[in-house]
C-alpha cells in the first residue's frame, strides 16, 4: 500500500483551539498527530501505513496484518 491513511484528517480546530494550519488528525485514535507520524500516514519517505503505523485499522474493521 503507498496511499494516504484512510484514518487520517486535516482539521483546523479541535481540542478547544484553532489553527492558521490544518493539523493532521488520526480518526482511529482521535487525537491530532505530530508531523513525523502524519509522515508515515501520508505513505511519505517508503513508509507504508498499513505497516508502519502501530494504530492503524483495516477499512473493514480489521487489523492490518503485521
Amino acid at each position: 500500500m503507498s496511499e494516504t491513511c484512510p484514518h487520517l484528517e486535516y482539521r483546523e480546530e479541535g481540542d478547544g483551539r484553532s489553527f492558521d494550519v490544518a493539523r493532521a488528525f488520526c480518526t482511529v485514535t482521535g487525537s491530532f498527530v505530530q508531523p513525523m507520524r502524519a509522515d508515515v500516514c501520508n505513505a511519505r519517505h517508503g513508509l507504508d501505513p498499513t505497516t508502519d503505523c502501530e494504530f492503524y485499522v483495516a477499512p473493514d474493521g480489521g487489523t492490518a496484518e503485521r
